[in-house]
């Protein structure tokens, strides 16, 4: 007999907070000293994942385990791995004079060492909601095709921030709801009534609002780890020596879509987002908490 492992949660914590100025993965600000963190991993084992990998930094890996990890139910399996720069499954030489690792997609191929089951993928400082977990649960339980994935989509208009600039991935989906591209826009912002976006040749352009966005929260086949790391290859060879060059987690997606490697199905979410992207946002992101806990959809304390 087969046994069907429970999927598991990846959470993207190693961004080095340079927009908000502080380790925000670690920020409280729930009632009872949670993180935006601890919301989603309630959330996860509630829709019936079975474990939890983190990947985070080393040089706050000591830190991470006191203050996350050691805080939550013994009865939770948790896992860590470390992105870091030679953390790259190729023999392909890249410019030492490299900083930071690769971004969000490097941060998803460093954890196929310990993720052998379906999962999905989050990133550490956004809030996804309950039913956006029950929608990735059920999709990784039910769909039995190795080549379909899933992504929880919100509506652009509500993922934007007050205070400055979002990086989003934009996307279109054909009319059986199945993703035909997702553009990553690294500067999105409201101005007045309007939201923009820059392109690549520096030009502010219109957007409407209404798009479904992806916020990195993808349900992935394991299978899609053998895609990332055969497309990190290619990376590494055309941005080996660009400094400031990224590998973002929807590119591959992209990739995927338009070789016909595999399908992406856009499930839109009906929760609301909200996230930590700059220190003004913190006011808010407690507010919403707040506001959760006196609707009795969280309780006072998380982990009582």
């Amino acid at each position: 007999m087969i046994i069907q492992k429970k999927p598991t949660l990846l959470i993207l914590a190693a961004g080095l907070a340079s927009r908000y100025g502080s380790l925000k993965q670690i920020d409280r600000i729930g009632p009872s000293g949670e993180r935006i963190i601890d919301y989603s991993v309630f959330d996860a084992i509630k829709a019936g994942f079975g474990k939890i990998v983190y990947v985070i930094r080393e040089n706050f890996k000591i830190e991470f385990h006191e203050v996350i990890i050691n805080e939550l139910p013994s009865e939770i399996y948790t896992d860590t791995v470390c992105q870091e720069l030679n953390a790259v499954p190729t023999k392909i030489r890249f410019s030492k004079e490299r900083i930071k690792p690769w971004g969000t997609g490097h941060a998803l191929l460093v954890a196929s060492s310990v993720i052998n089951e379906p999962f999905t993928v989050i990133n550490a400082d956004d809030f996804y909601g309950a039913e956006s977990f029950k929608l990735a649960y059920d999709f990784l339980t039910s769909n039995k095709q190795s080549a379909e994935h899933a992504l929880i989509g919100f509506k652009l208009n509500n993922t934007l921030s007050d205070y400055g600039s979002v990086s989003r991935g934009v996307c279109e989906a054909d009319k059986n709801n199945f993703m035909t591209s997702i553009i990553e826009r690294p500067e999105i912002k409201k101005e007045k009534e309007k939201i923009l976006f820059k392109n690549e040749f520096g030009h502010w352009n219109p957007l409407t609002g209404s798009e479904i966005v992806s916020m990195n929260m993808f349900a992935f086949k394991d299978g899609i780890f053998k895609m990332y790391k055969e497309s990190f290859s290619k990376f590494l060879k055309n941005y080996g020596n660009d400094l400031k060059a990224e590998f973002y987690l929807p590119s591959v997606v992209d990739e995927l879509i338009k070789n016909n490697i595999g399908k992406v199905k856009i499930l839109e979410t009906p929760d609301s987002w909200f996230g930590l992207t700059y220190k003004e946002d913190k006011k808010i992101v407690t507010e919403r908490i707040n506001e959760l806990v006196e609707k009795g959809i969280y309780p006072q304390k998380l982990w009582d």
